[in-house]
């Protein structure tokens, strides 16, 4: 279809163009245009969690297209479009400072209190607050894995596995600066509840000098004394540098970080021993370090509370990083 126009002859007229315009032809012209036109279009009712408006890229030419417009400019992005991914803390000091660099005002810390493996998980993109809050990737966040200590490791590695008379003195030479000396309360309690001594570090390293000495002895009596100490007689006459009986006391309290760069845990050992076949073998047990430790990362959950000033679960968040 073809529209003449011809030249007016009046006024309102001549500003009229005088050619002929084929729609046919536009319209292929049009189609065959290169070129991209940026458009949007309303987001239908119903789905939540979309823009209002939503831009396309239309593109023009011999295979027209409709596509997302971030699948035209991505290539071009200087920089992601959000932050993700976790980041992995070594010490609980390094822990609280990263949050303090991203957190927002939605951000919480969840705690996995597994007395083995415990770990703090700070989501910083965490879903929003209230029933009807918006929610968030809870793809940005920072982990910490409560990395064990070399001295925790050894005293848990060995553990109430049994040692040779020389093998655990020369332990117990090797470790004693880890050792500490009950406190007034922590001797009550454990005098009461265990009816032995406490063995101070200096009284193990004299029973760690003993133990060397007899090395080579036969053991010839042993006896539990009324205070619940133990008591081992040797045959030759050097028991000890004074050339008495040891006396063996029944527990005592190491003094170890358990986490890399933490803070020191006490916590009791009892001492244990079996002679046999004129022989001694030693051995010792950690009192109940699944309640200390769980008690220890409890009060490391609370002081990031109060570092962070978020808000702090015991458990792991629902959604994957």
């Amino acid at each position: 279809m073809t529209k003449t126009v011809t030249p007016a002859t009046d006024a309102a007229e001549a500003s009229a163009t005088p050619f002929s315009i084929d729609l046919a032809e536009a319209a292929r012209l049009g189609a065959a245009a290169q070129g991209i036109e940026i458009v949007q279009i309303d987001t239908p009712e119903g789905f939540f969690g979309l823009p209002a408006k939503v831009p396309l890229a239309l593109h023009r030419g011999k295979e027209p297209a409709v596509n997302a417009l971030a699948n035209v400019i991505e290539s071009y992005r200087l920089h992601p479009k959000r932050k993700q991914g976790t980041a992995e803390a070594q010490t609980f000091e390094s822990f609280c400072e990263l949050i303090n660099r991203h957190k927002s005002e939605h951000s919480v810390i969840f705690a996995d209190a597994d007395w083995r493996e415990p770990s703090f998980t700070a989501v910083i993109d965490y879903h929003h607050l209230g029933v009807d809050g918006q929610p968030d990737y809870g793809r940005h966040r920072v982990h910490y894995a409560f990395p064990l200590s070399e001295e925790w490791q050894a005293w848990n590695k060995m553990n109430g596995q049994k040692m040779t008379q020389e093998d655990f003195a020369y332990f117990l030479e090797d470790r004693v600066a880890e050792l500490s000396a009950p406190t007034a309360e922590e001797r009550t309690w454990l005098e009461r509840d265990f009816a032995t001594t406490v063995a101070t570090p200096s009284q193990l390293v004299e029973l760690s000098r003993g133990l060397q000495v007899n090395v080579a002895s036969k053991v010839k009596a042993v006896h539990t004394l009324a205070n619940g100490e133990g008591q081992i007689a040797w045959e030759e006459s050097h028991q000890d540098a004074n050339g008495a009986p040891l006396k063996v006391p029944g527990i005592f309290i190491l003094s170890v970080p358990p986490f890399f760069m933490g803070d020191k845990m006490r916590i009791p050992v009892r001492l244990r021993y079996r002679a046999a076949g004129g022989s001694v073998t030693w051995f010792y047990q950690i009192y109940r370090p699944d309640q200390f430790i769980t008690e220890h990362v409890r009060r490391a959950l609370f002081d990031a509370r109060e570092k962070t000033g978020l808000p702090a679960y015991e458990g792991k968040p629902e959604t994957g990083a």
